[in-house]
């Protein structure tokens, strides 16, 4: 049913795709606690939602914390299934890892010029672009052409 590749036929994992797994771990553990911390600081874990989430027109401030911890949460889950991929080689990680990243940093550097830096986010985002650059992670993810010659 499943065909099972011998050693020969699987690509050597570059060292630089180890370094782009913990920062998406890093990434993704960022994100996770971007999600769960204004809730607890509602205490909506311990004691519910104590109030309404939107009112006279708007989200309320318990509203915007559910909200955003709803979507810090599928960021975060959205890492570990394109991790899970990375780390398999499969060429779409390599894609969806740059693209999140470029809005990812971008994202990171407008909050900067903002006064609300997120120092953590922005070197896990240095960190990813770089080695997801390297000509060994492009050639393992078959992003290069193996007979294209380095510059």
């Amino acid at each position: 049913m499943f065909k099972r590749r011998n050693k020969s036929s699987r690509t050597k994992r570059p060292a630089e795709v180890t370094v782009i797994a913990a920062a998406v771990i890093v990434l993704s553990l960022a994100r996770f606690y971007r999600a769960l911390s204004p809730l607890v600081q509602q205490g909506v874990f311990r004691n519910g939602l104590g109030g309404p989430l939107y009112a006279n027109g708007s989200l309320t401030t318990l509203g915007w914390d559910v909200v955003s911890g709803i979507y810090y949460f599928l960021l975060a889950v959205g890492l570990v299934f394109t991790l899970i991929g990375f780390l398999r080689l499969r060429r779409w990680s390599w894609l969806v890892l740059m693209v999140w990243t470029g809005f990812s940093l971008a994202y990171s550097l407008w909050q900067y010029f903002n006064g609300q830096p997120n120092y953590l986010v922005m070197a896990s985002d240095t960190v990813i672009a770089l080695a997801l650059s390297q000509r060994d992670v492009q050639l393992a993810f078959g992003i290069r052409p193996a007979t294209q010659e380095a510059p």
